[in-house]
This record gives structure tokens, sequence and C-alpha cells, in this order.
């Protein structure tokens, strides 16, 4: 019996340890990707910017963004929701924080399960997604172009949290197709991504399509679909969010968010 009792001490503590050190690591993370891009708060959003855009595209900023409004430099959020670790596992509770940096591209993710931690990174121009165990056994840790890629357009979908970062720039482009739909070009290094973004009477953006790689050499289509917009900190922003795949089998949704707190320009950890 007293060897059954420090085994199991000895495993709590463990998994303790690996939970310190996985807080401590992301928080190194979190600083590294703040440092690496500059305060853009100074600019400011004029109507004038957008009279050239397309009409829905024009409808969309005049309804969430106010004349005069600051650039958002950082960001960070939490949410919870639903996940699922695979196209065919059941959903599981999750809890999230993310942190943004607009400047230079870049964000980090960490998701927490009652089992595994998810950590989705843009950062140094670079994606990647780790997956552990208890916060000690790597189960994944995805890397390379693929990842490059797909991270990238996971930061620019989710810029309906940010969106001065959907304003017309050198890189950032809008084209029309008709009254409630518009096409999304982004180019950034070496990286060209583009979006059919859909838009409703209101103005709001309710969902972003692209094709992203699922497999390492097999693109599909992959939505992001945005509901209840609140105003949060002077901007109207989309507090649900939800991710999935249209496959020729239909759509499979895996992520379901809901953002309970969001700052702007606090470029620090919670």
């Amino acid at each position: 019996m007293i060897i059954i009792f420090l085994i199991i001490v000895l495993l709590i503590i463990i998994l303790i340890a690996g939970k310190i050190n996985s807080s401590n690591q992301f928080s190194k993370q979190v600083n590294e990707l703040f440092a690496q891009s500059k305060n853009i708060s100074e600019k400011t959003f004029r109507l004038d910017q957008i009279i050239d855009l397309p009409e829905p595209v024009q409808r969309y900023f005049k309804h969430v963004l106010k004349e005069g409004q600051s650039y958002v430099s950082y960001v960070r959020l939490t949410h919870d929701g639903e996940f699922k670790m695979g196209l065919d596992k059941k959903w599981t509770k999750i809890k999230g924080e993310q942190y943004f940096t607009t400047e230079k591209p870049g964000y980090i993710w960490k998701g927490t399960t009652s089992l595994a931690t998810a950590c989705d990174l843009y950062m140094s121009d670079k994606g990647r997604l780790i997956v552990t165990l208890l916060s000690l056994i790597k189960v994944v840790d995805g890397q390379g172009e693929v990842f490059d890629e797909g991270e990238f357009q996971r930061w620019v979908s989710e810029s309906v949290w940010f969106p001065t970062n959907l304003l017309p720039s050198k890189k950032l482009h809008w084209l029309a197709i008709d009254e409630n739909t518009a096409k999304l070009i982004i180019n950034y290094n070496e990286l060209s991504v583009s979006f059919l973004v859909s838009f409703n009477n209101k103005g709001e953006i309710t969902q972003m399509e692209t094709t992203r790689f699922m497999e390492k050499d097999k693109k599909e289509i992959w939505i992001c679909k945005m509901a209840d917009y609140k105003n949060m900190n002077g901007i109207l922003i989309p507090t649900t969010a939800e991710a999935l795949w249209k496959l020729d089998k239909g759509e499979f949704s895996y992520a379901r968010f809901n953002v309970l707190k969001i700052e702007y320009n606090k470029p620090m950890r919670f």
C-alpha cells in the first residue's frame, strides 16, 4: 500500500511539474510574439480609405468600426467551446487563450481539454501545431510549409476579432463579386492566400472560405463561420466562431468557440 501511495504521489508531482513547465514555456512564447511586432495604434481608420472597396466590404467597415478608430496592434482573448481531435471523434469541452500581433503577422493559441493541450502558432513567419497529453507526452509536432500556410490562413480568418487588420493595404486587397460576397487576397512574404468572404445585410462577415491543406499533399475547402456580433471594447466583433471542412461527403465541423474576453493593445499574457 505504501508503494502504491508513493507511486500516486510521484505521478501527481510529475503532472503538476509538467503543467508548470508548459505554462512557463507558453508565457515565454507569448512574450516573444509581442516583441516581434510594432505598435501601430497611432494609425486611425478613415472613411476615405474604403470608398473604392466593394459595397459589402464598405458596409462591413462602416458597421463594425467608427471613424477615428485606432488600429489594433496586439490582441489577447479567452474562449470556451467544443473541439474534436479528429473528424470521427466526439465533441469535448475546451478552454483556450490566444494572442495576436498585426504589424507583423503572428499569433499563438493554447487550447486545453481534460486530457490534451494543443498549441497552434504562427511566429517568425513559421507555422506549427503541437499536441501533448497531460502536458507531458508530445503526440503531434507539425511543422513545414503546409503549416506555414495553414496557420497564416487561420490568422487571416480570425482578423474578424480585430477588423482594422482587414483594411486595405499594400499586402491586402478586396475584389468585388456581388452584393453580399467579396474576395479577400493577402500577400505576405512568399505566401499568397485568398478567401471568399460572405456578408449579411447588416454588414457583418458571416463566413470566410478558402482552400487549406488537410493533408500534406491535399487541399480541401475550409470554412470559418462567425455570428453573435457584440460590441467589445469599442469594436463590433463576432463572439462565436465555427471551423469546418467541406468535403465531398459533407461538412465536418471540428471547432466551436465562444469568446469570453477580448482586450486590445495590451501586449502581455493574461
